[in-house]
């Protein structure tokens, strides 16, 4: 799309009639308004034209500057567009090149305000290259990414609302700075950051060949940042070379810089490189500065070699006898360097062995980069030792042919100054002693072991002893190779049900480890060979078969047996398949309080029963006795006993609810155990609000006398099944968990706290199978001295007596048939109870609505 800009002259400005192109106040310019309307859109153009090619009389040139700029870079043109007066104001900023009558560029600021002036630019001179600065002292034509066409004169005209027009010339100037400059050196090799090396007494020159630059670039030498005479030698078409020459090299030359620069304008930084100059050096001096009279094994000595006087560095090499110090030679060898390019200390961290003794120690300093350039200084060593020993298997023994029954022995040689005195044998890291019902004799430096067995595998070491101290041998290793055994000793027992597909894994520990297996099934009335195309048989120690039992017939007890190059399994690995089930229900499950990082938390523990011959998992849920909403639904933090813990938090702010536990497995999950009527209550201080308290006592003292009745009926009911021996009336009991009341004294009854507050849990232990048939709360009384402990009042906010009482509308028909009226607000219409108007009417709501039965009715 086209853009335009209005650039209509000042109303100050008239033409004249006579002539309609001229009499203009700021010149000859006249205005071509061409008002185009081209879709809806009006485009502007405005054309100035200077009828006779010259700048009018009246248009006064002010000044002429001259600017440079780097081809590439960014050109700053200059033009003062302040008024001649403060209440003057600028209307308009053209800019022209050279002596061309169209402006190149145009700063609009008539019609609006000055931060919202228009910028229009020649696409075909400077295009989005340009662009008018007005927050610098004077303005300022910016044109970016100079090139050398760019180069000439430009005009800044700037017409004001009252003043007069001002005209500016800038002559803009494009530099050309040099593009490259090498260094060759005077074998023509051209040097990129290192000259050299070379050796001391040669020659040394270096040629500098800058390209390009405009104008020509002047070229310097500088070696170690003084600057030096270079020779010019060749100047052609944009190429300028100079030379330096040394002479003769010295060993100071070494880490000489030159730098070449190169420069045509002070607007950007010269093109320079610089190399270091490298000179090779040979030693000056070789010393050992510590020789030693006297060295003992299992010691840790220093001995230091200086060199002096090399480049490079000095490579300092350590010869005993006449070969270089081997780790197969020193216990512990670590050469150190320090110091600078002419001076080198190597210092080695010495322990001497035994075969050192009487051998010559040399420090041997060379340059690596000439040859035959070193220097040597020695001395010879003089050791004294404790034991040297090494531990052999019997020489007529192959150790890849031993296996279990055979006869073994071993040979400890030792050499020691003084002579040894006694040696101690080792099997993995224990002492060995002399037994020979145990089939182990001991001779002087031998050890015979008769019949071994795989126990006897293993590490071996024999241990010399002198004045000078004691030595262990490196380790032996026996190996014994033996039968297949399994690695389970017990048998194991896998659930499976009919037509299902269980993986069966049998593995064996034997050398060599490549068994071959056989599987069989054996039951009542049958015993045969498993197919070996069910099984795999060819992954070392172990073997997985694949078992699907197809009918009863085919539950019983699957054995595997391996055999390797030693010989057949002795006993069989076992496999008892059975039928799987759904596991038995938790038993035993009882709650505490323990103390978490946070909060307190309750922890329920149980006692898990059958897992029905698969592996199984426990849950426990936790549900709201009001809403029956489940809280909290919980995994065991044990994978073998089933343990949970539930925050306080996660609980609140209910506080009447039970438990569910229960085990899964694959086949399905257990019958629940339920803790029953946990109550959270919250401690409060009790204060004495006349209000009496016989109607509670008569109401506890019925549920006493009903839950005695119920607990003797209930051992009645157990005393009459236990006198009979049928299975029919075992079979209940044994599919039913055990559930072992809790201590009332101890664990009907926590303290846990949460945030400020501490609560009182309440709660009874019951093996229910179907909990919506039993869901009759148990009544804990209360702890009656709480004088000091403050309640929390958001567990009894404003309810309705209905909802309150809706999880036991069972009991309310039930009291309701019997006419025992136990609430006091059941005749009354619903109003909101507020704890805090009647805390012990509210207490009496609930307790009242918790009775089970009318039997409770007092």
């Amino acid at each position: 799309m086209l853009e335009t800009t209005d650039l209509s002259l000042p109303p100050k400005c008239p033409a004249k009639a006579s002539q309609p192109f001229r009499g203009m106040a700021l010149g000859t310019l006249v205005e071509i308004a061409v008002r185009l309307v081209i879709s809806g859109y009006i485009f502007a153009v405005v054309v100035y034209v200077n009828a006779s090619g010259n700048w009018d009389k009246d248009d006064d040139l002010v000044s002429t500057s001259k600017v440079s700029a780097v081809l590439g870079r960014t050109a700053t043109l200059p033009c003062d567009i302040e008024p001649s007066t403060r209440e003057d104001r600028v209307y308009m900023v053209l800019w022209f090149r050279d002596y061309a009558v169209k402006p190149i560029y145009s700063f609009d600021v008539r019609g609006r305000a000055f931060n919202k002036a228009l910028n229009w630019s020649d696409s075909t001179a400077v295009g989005p290259r340009a662009y008018f600065i007005t927050v610098t002292k004077p303005a300022a034509l910016s044109l970016e990414a100079v090139q050398l066409d760019d180069e000439g004169i430009y005009r800044c005209r700037v017409d004001f609302k009252n003043s007069p027009t001002k005209n500016f010339q800038v002559n803009l100037t494009v530099i050309v700075p040099p593009h490259q400059l090498l260094i060759y050196d005077s074998s023509g090799v051209q040097v990129e950051n290192v000259a050299g090396p070379f050796q001391v007494g040669m020659e040394f020159g270096l040629s500098c060949e800058v390209r390009g630059g405009k104008p020509t670039p002047v070229v310097s030498w500088l070696v170690n940042g003084k600057e030096v005479d270079g020779r010019l030698e060749e100047f052609g078409q944009n190429i300028v070379v100079s030379k330096l020459t040394v002479p003769q090299l010295r060993r100071e030359h070494r880490n000489t810089t030159y730098k070449c620069q190169a420069a045509n304008t002070h607007l950007i930084p010269p093109l320079e490189k610089t190399v270091i100059l490298d000179v090779y050096l040979k030693p000056l001096t070789v010393k050992i500065l510590s020789k030693l009279t006297v060295m003992e094994t299992e010691k840790d000595y220093s001995i230091t070699c200086e060199t002096t006087g090399s480049h490079p560095r000095a490579r300092i090499t350590w010869i005993e006898g006449n070969e270089t110090f081997r780790n197969s030679k020193v216990d512990n060898e670590q050469v150190k360097e320090s110091g600078n390019a002419s001076v080198v200390l190597s210092t080695l961290m010495f322990s001497p062995i035994p075969d050192d003794h009487g051998k010559i120690l040399k420090c041997r300093g060379e340059n690596p980069a000439l040859a035959d350039a070193y220097l040597e200084d020695f001395f010879k060593l003089n050791v004294v030792f404790p034991p040297k020993v090494q531990l052999h298997l019997g020489s007529t023994l192959n150790a890849e042919n031993i296996k279990e029954g055979d006869d073994v022995y071993f040979e400890c040689k030792v050499r020691a100054n003084p002579e040894h005195h006694k040696i101690t044998w080792r099997h993995n890291g224990g002492v060995l002693t002399q037994n020979y019902s145990a089939g182990i004799i001991m001779s002087t430096q031998s050890l015979v072991l008769q019949g071994i067995g795989r126990d006897n595998a293993g590490n071996y070491t024999c241990l010399a002893s002198n004045d000078r101290g004691e030595t262990t041998s490196p380790i032996v290793n026996l190996r014994v190779q033996f039968a297949p055994v399994c690695k389970m000793k017990e048998v194991t027992i896998i659930g499976a049900s009919l037509e299902e597909s269980v993986k069966v894994r049998c593995e064996v520990d034997a050398d060599p480890n490549e068994v071959d297996f056989v599987w069989e099934f054996n039951n009542s009335g049958e015993n045969f060979e498993v197919a070996p195309a069910k099984f795999d048989g060819n992954n070392g120690t172990m073997s997985e078969l694949v078992y699907t039992p197809e009918s009863e017939r085919d539950y019983g007890a699957l054995t595997c047996w391996g055999r390797n190059a030693i010989g057949k399994q002795e006993a069989p690995c076992i496999y008892q398949v059975i039928p799987a089930v759904k596991p038995n229900p938790l038993n035993n499950c009882t709650i505490k309080a323990s103390l978490n990082q946070s909060s307190e938390i309750l922890e329920v523990e149980c006692v898990p029963g059958y897992d029905g011959g698969l592996h199984q998992e426990f849950r426990l849920e936790a549900y709201e006795v009001l809403t029956g909403n489940l809280r909290v639904n919980a995994s065991s933090v044990s994978a073998d006993v089933p343990i949970f813990r539930i925050a306080v938090a996660d609980l609140l702010p209910a506080t009447h609810f039970y438990l569910v536990t229960y085990a899964v497995n694959a086949k399905g999950r257990s019958e629940v155990s339920l803790l029953e009527d946990i109550m959270l209550r919250d401690s409060e201080k009790h204060t004495d609000t006349g209000v009496s308290m016989l109607p509670l006592i008569l109401l506890l003292v019925g549920c006493l006398l009903a839950f005695g009745a119920t607990v003797i009926s209930v051992m009645l009911m157990m005393y009459r099944r236990r006198g009979t021996t049928s299975p029919v009336h075992i079979e209940p009991y044994m599919k039913q968990p055990i559930i072992t009341p809790p201590d009332s004294r101890n664990n009907s009854m926590l303290d846990v706290t949460h945030g400020d507050h501490t609560y009182f849990v309440e709660y009874t232990l019951k093996q229910v199978t179907d909990y919506a048939l039993n869901n009759q709360p148990d009544i804990i009384q209360s702890p009656q001295d709480q004088e000091k402990i403050k309640r929390e009042p958001q567990l009894f906010l404003p309810v309705r007596p209905d909802t309150l009482f809706a999880p036991y509308d069972i009991h309310k028909q039930g009291l309701q048939t019997n006419r025992c009226s136990l609430n006091p607000f059941s005749a009354k219409s619903w109003e909101p109870i507020s704890f805090k108007a009647d805390r012990n009417l509210m207490k009496e709501i609930i307790i009242a609505n918790s009775i089970p039965g009318p039997e409770s009715c007092v």
